[in-house]
């Protein structure tokens, strides 16, 4: 009986030699061997997203996997393409190819040229290529694999480049589509796929959390005690968690957002304050408008309604005459001073003043900027928020960050790929409502004295960005001292979802 191509690129995987020596097949654990059929299952479907923790074994077996299909099963000329995370990983993804053609004897059957290997019978190709200076368009690959998908930053290039990956799995007859990853943020576009893929028929989904089998009880005890919460649930547990930086919880956003009530009308006997937050290329310009209202709980800082302006994909600019007008008709209507950032919009609000707007620049020096985000942390952790229904302002808010930029001092700080002009503008009007008089705020006065919060009322420090959180205070603050501080505590890094040092500060470089 001949062999079907599933079982010859199966029985060829199994045959290759690791560096130990030994065969993949004699070494490979249950979940490696079900991962395998799964994917090369001819019959069955054609998407595969496999969840790994790390230390499992995915670049070697995506090498051997991808390796096999291009001997045994690729068509004569077809282009198959494995898009790495970054060009660190390609390198180590041509490394495990090159390792298994060399020590499996197969430099007649497969050659190797720079991050590609042809199949020398057929000349069907597998180029290594990196997510971040790739392009799918017009191209018809027969396999597609997408590594460590959790890590890709949601800019505008990630979002194309994956659009064009999926949408080319239609255009060839038999093609496949792997993504291989651990997990990341739940915001992140490996998270949205997930979650579609756990309902589809269209795809097979496997999830095998760490720790790997091949730790020991030592290295898991160390690498757990050098991995943040956040990165332990995210990298060795493949849970979608929000990072260890996060602003706030998705608990606490749906928990301050009024549904289905996206604007409220102005109100005059409300006193209003506007925020305008500007971006001309790549980032969002914001303005919302909000006040304060006293209830039986406490104060609560309304957000009557929000406006975005996005630049479109392909490098265009925001209108800021369409900006400047909008302000105008808001603030008048809603009787509100605005408050903006001088280093950004001086000439915008000059021209508002001059038609009666009342402004008040908002200075983003590091007191400012400390103010801005203790104040909306607050907020938020108290639930004393309301903001209205809307997805950009929902996406901003779970996306962003607070870092620590000093002993004490913090500041918003928005991951690669993702925007916080919507959060800004928010955390504006609410510094300055909470400056308001204490007589204002429901508190308590008694005459000839000053009452200091309580604790319980204190916004704690959080951690810099790479601590550890140990513990929690009993309000659920973070305490006041962690295990470790990151190497350069003035250079704090929070991409969520990617290993340590998390790369660089993005966005505005407010002081």
């Amino acid at each position: 009986m001949s062999r079907t191509p599933t079982t010859a690129a199966l029985d060829l995987l199994a045959a290759l030699p690791l560096e130990n020596g030994a065969r993949w097949g004699e070494m490979a654990h249950p979940f490696q061997l079900a991962d395998a059929r799964a994917v090369l299952d001819s019959e069955g479907p054609r998407r595969h997203f496999l969840l790994r923790g790390r230390g499992m074994s995915k670049t070697t077996d995506i090498a051997g996997i991808t390796l096999s299909l291009l001997l045994t099963e690729a068509p004569a000329n077809s282009t198959s393409l494995v898009y790495a995370s970054d060009a660190d990983q390609a390198e180590l993804t041509m490394e495990a190819l090159s390792g298994f053609v060399d020590r499996a004897g197969l430099r007649s059957r497969a050659r190797v040229l720079g991050r590609t290997v042809e199949n020398t019978a057929t000349g069907a190709t597998l180029t290594v290529e990196t997510s971040d200076g790739a392009s799918a368009f017009g191209k018809r690959p027969w396999l597609q694999i997408v590594d460590e998908l959790a890590v890709w930053p949601n800019t505008p290039n990630h979002r194309t480049l994956w659009s064009a990956i999926t949408s080319a799995v239609p255009k060839v007859p038999g093609s496949r589509l792997i993504i291989i990853t651990t997990a990341g943020s739940p915001t992140g576009i490996g998270a949205k796929r997930w979650q579609k893929a756990l309902t589809s028929p269209a795809w097979h989904t496997s999830l095998h959390p760490g720790p790997s089998p091949w730790w020991n009880e030592e290295d898991i005890a160390e690498v757990k005690d050098d991995l943040t919460p956040s990165e332990w649930r995210r990298l060795i547990l493949c849970e979608w968690s929000e990072g260890d930086d996060a602003l706030t919880s998705p608990a606490d956003i749906e928990a301050v957002i009024r549904p289905g009530d996206p604007v409220f009308a102005p109100d005059p006997r409300r006193e209003y304050v506007a925020a305008l937050d500007v971006g001309t290329r790549r980032d969002l310009t914001a303005l919302a408008v909000g006040h304060a209202e006293e209830r039986a709980a406490g104060r609560v800082f309304i957000i009557d309604k929000v406006m975005s302006w996005r630049p479109s994909d392909s490098g265009g600019r925001v209108d800021l005459g369409e900006v400047e007008a909008a302000s105008l008709r808001v603030c008048r209507e809603y009787g509100a001073k605005l408050r903006f950032d001088r280093m950004q919009a001086e000439q915008l609000t000059t021209n508002l003043q001059r038609q009666g707007v009342r402004t008040e620049e908002f200075v983003f020096s590091s007191a400012g900027a400390n103010r801005l985000a203790r104040s909306l942390w607050g907020a938020l952790r108290d639930r004393s928020l309301s903001l209205p229904d809307d997805d950009e302002t929902r996406e901003e808010f779970m996306s962003a960050c607070m870092v620590e930029t000093d002993p004490s001092t913090v500041k918003l700080q928005n991951p690669p790929g993702t925007h916080d002009d919507l959060v800004v503008a928010v955390g504006m009007i609410v510094a300055d409502l909470s400056q308001r008089p204490a007589a204002l705020m429901g508190g308590i006065s008694v005459p000839g004295r000053s009452v200091a919060p309580s604790d319980e009322h204190r916004l704690p420090t959080p951690h810099r960005s790479g601590e550890a959180r140990r513990a929690v205070t009993p309000t659920g603050g973070i305490p006041p001292q962690a295990k470790r501080l990151t190497s350069a505590p003035r250079r704090v890094y929070a991409v969520a979802g990617m290993s340590r040092p998390y790369g660089y500060e993005t966005g505005r470089r407010r002081s």
